[in-house]
């Protein structure tokens, strides 16, 4: 099987040593850029995942995510000592998947590596797609189409629509969501959870501001809200 490729991009060289030692351990393969010139000459090659510092000696992990979201959809994990709600809401509004405020222990970068990784690029034998309106999810390949046409989703953004989908017109609890999507232990703000309602609303509803799908439930969450008239659903071997 191909090894997986991660990039990390970090101003501390020793800590970049010692991830690097530990994700090749773990069967990645690894490349380290002190600074965003050299991550910029590295973009160009096949990454599977960024592990990216945001203070950096000649820009910002937040400018270089920004722009690299402009033409790829690799995962990104913002590890940072920025820790403040605005950097962390900041990250993924640009287009971050994960978030791991510094100092963090390698066991949690690993376990929070190996699900981006999972997410974008696991595989299973049987397809699984559900398609309601003009919107068709395919949980399997994780893509989205409106219109026939396809809709670029971060990371997490996919992982909250396809979350929705399997609980179609249930009305879900916020913290819920959050345990759902973003791990069980996770320490995500709930205006991220609304963030990222408003972003899906934004690629998928004709009128985000008067949502036909993904609906809000006064006082306790989310629902995507399909008739069962609307609704197909697709698995192939």
């Amino acid at each position: 099987m191909e090894k997986k490729r991660i990039l990390i991009i970090d101003d501390d060289t020793d800590l970049s040593a010692i991830l690097s030692d530990m994700l090749e351990n773990y069967g990645y393969e690894t490349v380290c850029a002190e600074t965003a010139q050299k991550a910029f000459s590295l973009l160009a090659e096949t990454w599977h995942l960024l592990l990216l510092d945001i203070n950096l000696p000649d820009s910002t992990g937040f400018s270089l995510c920004k722009e690299l979201r402009r033409v790829s959809n690799v995962p990104i994990l913002f590890a940072s000592a920025r820790t403040s709600e605005t950097d962390r809401i900041t990250g993924f509004e640009i287009g971050g998947d994960d978030y791991l405020p510094k100092p963090y222990s390698l066991k949690e970068l690993l376990v929070r590596v190996n699900a981006l990784i999972r997410r974008a690029y696991g595989s299973a034998a049987q397809e699984k797609i559900i398609s309601f309106g003009r919107i068709r999810v395919n949980l399997t390949a994780r893509s989205v189409t409106k219109n026939d046409l396809p809709i670029s989703l971060s990371l997490r953004e996919f992982d909250l629509l396809a979350y929705l989908c399997e609980h179609k017109n249930i009305a879900i609890p916020k913290d819920e969501l959050l345990s759902g999507v973003w791990g069980a232990f996770c320490m995500v703000e709930p205006s991220t959870l609304t963030v990222h309602i408003r972003w899906l609303r934004e690629k998928l509803e004709e009128d985000p501001a008067n949502p036909r799908y993904i609906k809000t439930v006064y006082k306790i969450g989310y629902l995507l809200a399909v008739r069962s008239t609307e609704i197909s659903n697709s698995k192939n071997t």
